[in-house]
């Protein structure tokens, strides 16, 4: 890897950041739209320059191979590498592929995916920030609470006694 290629370190800001974010009752483009503003707002923070919309190395699909697509967000730093970053609901295999060639020019991928269901990691080296998110009827979306940590699976009581509840005192 590049001398300063602190890729997980950043990623790991970023998701801190994101996993604070609530909202009630939005469509899917204004949840997108909020995600995009919380990592502007989070690299300019870091004293970054932020880029939104910022053209990427890949070229559209013809016919309009003339233009290339956008990232949602790009970041310059004056120290470490650039990042391209990528808000998307769905699990879009091209948006992967633009990551995969921002990486492959010199730049962090990461992908900050939303949505109910369980996030499956893109191909390396792009790094995934899923936020799970409640869906309602008619294509509203929800987070109005932060999650609770994951909890392990029961094991051995290492010496700690179960007892039984209620306990009467």
């Amino acid at each position: 890897m590049p001398a300063g290629y602190d890729g997980d370190e950043v990623a790991t800001a970023l998701a801190a950041q994101l996993l604070t974010v609530t909202f009630a009752d939005q469509p899917a483009d204004a949840v997108t739209a909020l995600l995009i503003d919380r990592v502007a707002d989070w690299a300019e923070q870091q004293g970054w320059r932020v880029y939104r919309r910022a053209a990427s190395v890949v070229r559209l699909p013809p016919p309009m191979d003339h233009q290339h697509s956008v990232l949602d967000v790009a970041v310059a730093r004056p120290a470490g590498l650039p990042l391209a970053i990528e808000v998307d609901h769905g699990s879009r295999k091209r948006t992967v592929d633009k990551l995969i060639a921002e990486a492959a020019a010199g730049r962090i991928p990461i992908l900050v995916r939303w949505g109910g269901r369980k996030a499956a990691a893109p191909a390396a080296p792009v790094r995934l920030i899923a936020i799970d998110v409640d869906q309602h009827a008619g294509g509203r979306f929800s987070r109005t609470a932060l999650r609770p940590p994951a909890h392990s699976a029961p094991g051995p009581s290492d010496g700690v006694e179960n007892l039984p509840l209620p306990l009467d005192f």
